[in-house]
């Protein structure tokens, strides 16, 4: 899928309706049409770029400003209890647009999310062996 026939291009380029919170000459910040929660919204860069691996380091920094910016606004306004801020890359981490864009998810105490994983632990040499091939050793 290309800029051509990506739904969050369509949002920036206001072709497809939604609810924008935020917006400024790089980056466009809009609710989620499917929310886990109140407030539950996306920052986007307006370039097209299909995940993290893709996206252009300028335009990856410009989009953290704006989360950073839009969960500033939304604890002033919503007072959650906390966020989560996430990103997938690919499907197999459950990346459903291919467009890069970070979830902002206030969180409220008793919302009821719970993490989609279970934590499998390590031991030493796990942690180890993983940590010389992230290092390229």
């Amino acid at each position: 899928m290309g800029a051509e026939d990506c739904i969050f291009c369509a949002i920036v380029a206001g072709r497809v309706a939604a609810e924008i919170v935020d917006s400024d000459d790089a980056t466009v910040a809009f609710m989620d049409a499917s929310p886990v929660t109140t407030g539950h919204s996306l920052v986007v860069p307006r370039r097209h770029a299909a995940d993290l691996l893709e996206v252009g380091e300028r335009d990856y920094e410009r989009t953290m400003l704006a989360v950073r910016r839009l969960v500033l606004r939304i604890e002033e306004t919503m007072r959650p209890d906390g966020f989560n801020v996430l990103s997938s890359a690919r499907p197999a981490a459950w990346q459903e647009v291919p467009h890069f864009h970070v979830h902002v998810i206030p969180r409220y105490d008793g919302d009821g999310l719970t993490p989609p994983w279970v934590e499998r632990g390590a031991d030493a040499d796990d942690l180890r062996d993983a940590a010389v091939r992230i290092r390229g050793e």
